[in-house]
């Protein structure tokens, strides 16, 4: 199960697990953002290659404006694989709070 939606304060919020049978979905929301906006990891369970595309995607649209997308809360699991891709040199990774 996925679910991907804005909550009361802006962000964006991620549960369940991110893989290509998500992208579509994911990307008709994504697609929605055309501000700096907050990403909340949180209930993320897992992601594939093909969210991370999809999260690359929005950033270089946004980053071509001189916005980006701030992610948060990322699991250890998660965050690991944002590492090894070299992902957290591309965007901005808070962790906590």
């Amino acid at each position: 199960m996925f679910s991907m939606n804005f909550n009361g304060n802006g962000s964006l919020h991620l549960a369940g697990r991110f893989d290509a049978s998500q992208v579509e979905q994911a990307n008709a929301v994504l697609d929605q953002i055309a501000t700096t906006t907050r990403v909340d990891f949180k209930e993320l369970d897992y992601i594939s290659s093909a969210g991370l595309g999809a999260l690359l995607r929005t950033q270089k649209r946004l980053s071509a404006t001189g916005h980006k997308l701030i992610l948060a809360n990322m699991n250890k699991f998660i965050l690991d694989i944002f590492k090894i891709a070299r992902f957290d040199v591309i965007f901005q990774i808070e962790q906590g709070g």
